[in-house]
């Protein structure tokens, strides 16, 4: 039995290693001076025990973060555990965080451990902590600080060990001043904070990004072999992402399923990523002439598109388009 028991426990150690490398550093893209300054501080901060509050947009990877900063720390044979606290019913987020005792409410038959006492030794990640309300705010700060949790309905804590990761795309100093975040859990949480930049802030590292995903979902959808067309990849470049890297990421998956060549083009892309799309928008509101439009259209993008490609998205022939450039004065830069 003992042999046994040691033999398990070193083959969960592996498998949990084997995890871990998922979540090594290679695993953030991008060579962008910005994100690099990022992993640097990542990097210093990842073995503290401090707790540590990451700022950033929707979409730019606050989670990767606080799970690659997990795994490379001495809690990373521990375990992990996320929880979207603006995902969760009000009423429930109590219960699912810190547990309850039998009878402690109608229904709860049974004990239930929490969040928090399923992670010990581990790392909680809250996602979302600008949504907790304030009588859950002021629970939370008793944990952070005492590291005893006491289940719903009991009289009794238990001591917890526990390292915290928190993150919003909230201003929490705004929330301070409103008074709809607690000032003393504001400290607490923000010990250490990671400013993660928004894609639109570190194009650079948009073209990794992208083939990064490409690879991904070909190989996942086995569809290999497929290529962004010099047309569609300018489109991607010049886009302003305000979804982010999750908007970049359902981009590639979705252009990934709806190509059927191997090429995939502008005609692929979803409506609202296409320079176009804003201009048509634009070109409606200002009750343009056809005439006006086009002439619009070939000085808003005759630096994005080859001749062929434009003369092709107006509906003219090269000729055409050429003459029009001619009678209107219009020069490529």
């Amino acid at each position: 039995n003992a042999l046994r028991q040691k033999s398990l426990l070193a083959e969960n150690l592996l498998l949990k290693r084997e995890i871990g490398k998922s979540y090594d550093f290679i695993t953030i893209i991008g060579e962008s001076p910005a994100l690099k300054a990022l992993i640097g501080e990542v990097k210093k901060v990842a073995n503290a025990k401090s707790s540590i509050l990451l700022l950033g947009e929707t979409g730019t990877g606050k989670e990767l973060f606080a799970r690659v900063i997990h795994h490379n720390s001495s809690r990373r044979d521990m375990p992990f555990v996320p929880i979207n606290c603006s995902a969760i019913p009000e009423n429930l987020l109590e219960t699912e965080l810190f547990g309850h005792v039998r009878g402690a409410f109608t229904g709860a038959v049974a004990s239930k451990k929490g969040i928090f006492e399923e992670a010990e030794g581990g790392t909680v990640f809250l996602d979302e902590i600008g949504d907790m309300s304030l009588a859950l705010q002021a629970k939370l700060l008793r944990v952070i600080e005492d590291q005893v949790i006491r289940p719903v309905g009991s009289t009794k804590g238990t001591k917890v060990d526990i390292r915290f990761i928190t993150a919003t795309n909230k201003d929490l100093k705004a929330a301070v001043k409103s008074h709809s975040f607690r000032e003393d859990l504001y400290y607490r949480i923000n010990v250490i904070s990671l400013q993660i930049p928004p894609l639109r802030e570190r194009k650079e590292d948009i073209g990794a990004l992208i083939q990064h995903y490409l690879d991904r979902y070909s190989l996942e959808m086995g569809k290999k072999g497929k290529a962004l067309s010099p047309e569609a990849r300018d489109v991607l470049m010049n886009y302003e992402w305000a979804g982010n890297v999750r908007e970049l990421q359902n981009v590639i998956e979705r252009a990934i399923l709806v190509s059927d060549g191997d090429l995939i083009g502008p005609e692929h892309l979803p409506g609202g990523v296409k320079p176009e799309a804003a201009f048509e928008q634009q070109s409606l509101d200002r009750k343009l002439s056809i005439e006006e439009y086009t002439k619009a259209f070939i000085q808003q993008h005759q630096n994005e598109y080859n001749e062929k490609v434009l003369a092709d998205m107006l509906g003219i022939t090269r000729k055409s388009l050429w003459e029009k450039r001619k009678k209107w004065g219009l020069s490529k830069r």
